[in-house]
């Protein structure tokens, strides 16, 4: 940083800057614990001297609360992968079910965003296909944030809900089915070759909202990839063209997570799971009734409290799951 030529790559730049914020946080944190500890530890000793049970109470409270920021950044020293620090793209689609699985797919969406919420993290909406009477059909939001990908990455699969239709006259319980996936915003110093021969670029009139200009000129993007089969597709920009720029940089986002999981030698069924958004492929399911529970799949971890999960508290989700692949 102190170069002479530091800031004249100022994409370069900002990403060193990014990673030592990034490391002086987690040594700023684990001084400040052990402080925090040797405080409570002299503390604690007062308190049994003077037998005062209120202030030895007080200290367990804090320990706990100190031995929660300890975990989540004992997390973070894990997430050391290539991707793990970047931004992230959630791309959601309805399963088969129709107004049901489109109702349960915003419903997603708006868990991942409350999260994104809670952590100041920033989000902004890509592209987005309404339900026929509520929900949406698919929907791709950006989040951006430390470690976004890191966090995320295991939210990846098909997300099952079990619920009494608010649809159904008869109050009938229905079963619903999601599909999550997570992609890292690729930056500029990782380098994806993409080929224009090997694009179909499309444009189309954009159906969200944004005003008279937006609805009746062809602004909203759609690329193939056909070498892949992978499609992106971005309308939430007034402009052809930097709609055009989003769907590269999400194109270059979903070949290089493939890449990555190829060499990884994981999710090698990615692609025939996500064939079918429903029964067998599910990695956590969400039960409103008959009783109360979300239990994910792979690592048994359950709640009994869905209604929190579903405002955004996926934390302990979230850390069983880095936990398993630590």
């Amino acid at each position: 940083m102190l170069d002479a030529n530091f800031w004249q790559d100022k994409t370069k730049s900002k990403n060193i800057i990014k990673e030592k914020k990034l490391y002086e946080d987690l040594l700023n944190s684990y001084k400040e614990s052990q402080i925090k500890l040797k405080d409570f530890d002299e503390l604690n000793q007062l308190a049994i001297k003077e037998n005062n049970q209120e202030i030895q109470n007080e200290i367990i409270g804090n320990i706990r609360d100190l031995r929660h920021l300890v975990k989540k950044n004992e997390i973070k020293c894990f997430l050391s992968n290539e991707a793990d620090s970047l931004d992230c793209y959630i791309e959601i689609h309805a399963g088969a079910g129709g107004t049901e699985s489109q109702d349960w797919a915003n419903m997603l969406r708006r868990m991942y965003l409350k999260w994104a919420d809670d952590k100041k993290f920033r989000s902004s909406l890509i592209s987005e296909h309404k339900g026929d009477e509520a929900g949406i059909k698919s929907s791709t939001i950006k989040i951006e944030g430390d470690y976004v990908f890191g966090w995320l990455k295991k939210e990846s699969g098909i997300h099952r809900l079990v619920r009494i239709s608010p649809f159904d006259s008869g109050a009938r319980r229905h079963t619903s089915f999601a599909s999550v996936w997570i992609y890292p915003v690729v930056d500029e110093n990782i380098n994806v070759e993409i080929l224009e021969k090997d694009l179909r670029i499309d444009t189309y009139r954009s159906s969200g909202a944004g005003g008279q200009h937006v609805n009746t000129t062809d602004s909203a993007v759609r690329i193939t990839h056909v070498p892949s089969k992978i499609v992106v597709q971005c309308q939430n920009e007034r402009s052809q063209h930097k709609n055009k720029e989003t769907c590269m940089n999400m194109l270059k986002a979903r070949l290089y997570d493939f890449e990555i999981k190829k060499k990884e030698k994981k999710n090698q069924n990615i692609e025939t799971n996500k064939s079918e958004i429903g029964w067998g492929h599910q990695i956590r399911s969400y039960v409103l009734q008959p009783y109360r529970l979300v239990k994910d799949n792979r690592t048994n971890f359950e709640s009994t409290n869905p209604d929190k999960i579903l405002d955004g508290e996926i934390d302990d989700f979230l850390e069983q799951s880095l936990y398993q692949i630590i």
